[in-house]
């Protein structure tokens, strides 16, 4: 069993214990950091007042962003497959 940590992040001015693994707690705690980040930008940058618009606000644009990089990944995958294939048909036409 993983070594297991008890921590607690502050987003947005609220304060959330969080249990996680060891390994994870420099990965969660950049995390908690982006979001702060990026919340604060939308406050300056958009006059919000309020917590909760700035959260969704920064939470509709990293979601934004993971669904770009998963589109740009499967075009990728998509792009690699078809040259996968001559490869290996070249390699067993070789191979005969």
């Amino acid at each position: 069993m993983e070594d297991v940590l008890k921590i607690k992040v502050s987003i947005a001015q609220r304060v959330y214990p969080l249990t996680i693994k060891r390994s994870e707690e420099e990965r969660v705690r950049n995390a908690v950091a982006l979001i702060n980040d990026s919340v604060a930008r939308f406050e300056e940058k958009y006059a919000v007042q309020d917590k909760q618009d700035g959260l969704a606000m920064c939470a509709l644009q990293m979601t934004n962003q993971a669904l770009a990089l998963r589109d740009t990944e499967k075009e990728s995958e998509n792009a690699v497959d078809p040259i996968l294939q001559h490869m290996h048909q070249q390699l067993s036409d070789i191979l005969r």
